[in-house]
């Protein structure tokens, strides 16, 4: 339900976990054991279930629900973007050594400035191609002169 909305979190830099699978107690469980604030548009589990620390989603496209979450928890800019795996959550390894990442990008890519990264739990490879552009201008608008 908020899987783009984790993805943009974690583009951020945030630690967010998101598993749909998850029946209700558990994810309000998993919440309060792990110190989270649970993000949701369930209104039935926040009545029902009273999570410790959550925050209901009332909006529907994902940029617009990340400027409601920064601006109601007062989430502080990140020092930098695209230090987590956007799929698995996993913080990024330090930069690869340049020959290692010339072996491992396409061959399109090889000559894009900018570091290239590992998961080191998914194995996803990061880099600064045209998409981190186009994502940093959709955060500048969706939060206009948050980010350093």
């Amino acid at each position: 339900m908020l899987g783009r909305l984790a993805r943009w979190l974690r583009v951020l830099g945030f630690d967010t976990t998101c598993d749909a699978a998850l029946p209700d107690p558990e994810l309000v469980r998993r919440a309060a054991t792990e110190g989270r604030v649970l993000l949701t548009r369930d209104r039935h589990l926040l009545r029902e279930l009273r999570p410790v620390a959550a925050m209901e989603i009332r909006r529907d496209a994902p940029l617009e629900q990340l400027r409601d979450v920064v601006t109601t928890l007062a989430l502080p800019a990140p020092a930098e973007l695209f230090t987590r795996c956007l799929l698995c959550n996993a913080e990024l390894s330090m930069p690869l050594p340049e020959t290692e990442a010339m072996g491992l990008l396409p061959a399109d890519f090889r000559e894009m400035p900018g570091p290239v990264r590992r998961c080191p739990a998914c194995g996803k490879l990061y880099w600064h191609g045209s998409h981190v552009r186009r994502m940093r201008a959709a955060l500048e608008r969706a939060l206009p002169g948050w980010l350093p």
